[in-house]
């Protein structure tokens, strides 16, 4: 499976709308990073995504944006295959 990586906090509802929509889609491990927890990660996000506001949600190397852009990711139907897993040389599997 690929790595997921959810930066959060704790009162945040997109976060949880989020995460639980990636269980639904079959992640059953997510990286979460709480920013309310750990400040410095909040530096870490910013330089990787451009953006301050939580979710902000990493499929393996790809920025994803926030629970609205997952969302509209899978309608648009780009999301399934960013979740499938990899063979060794880091293709995507079909199924």
């Amino acid at each position: 499976m690929p790595n997921v990586t959810v930066y959060s906090t704790a009162i945040c509802p997109y976060c949880v709308r989020a995460k639980a929509y990636l269980k639904k889609k079959g992640i059953a491990h997510i990286n979460e990073i709480r920013i309310d927890h750990h400040p410095d990660k909040m530096k870490e996000m910013f330089k990787l995504s451009q953006r301050r506001t939580v979710p902000q949600i990493f499929i393996d190397d790809f920025h994803v944006g926030g629970f609205d852009d997952l969302y509209a990711l899978d309608q648009e139907g780009n999301l399934d295959p960013l979740l499938k897993p990899a063979n060794e040389s880091g293709e995507k599997i079909e199924s």
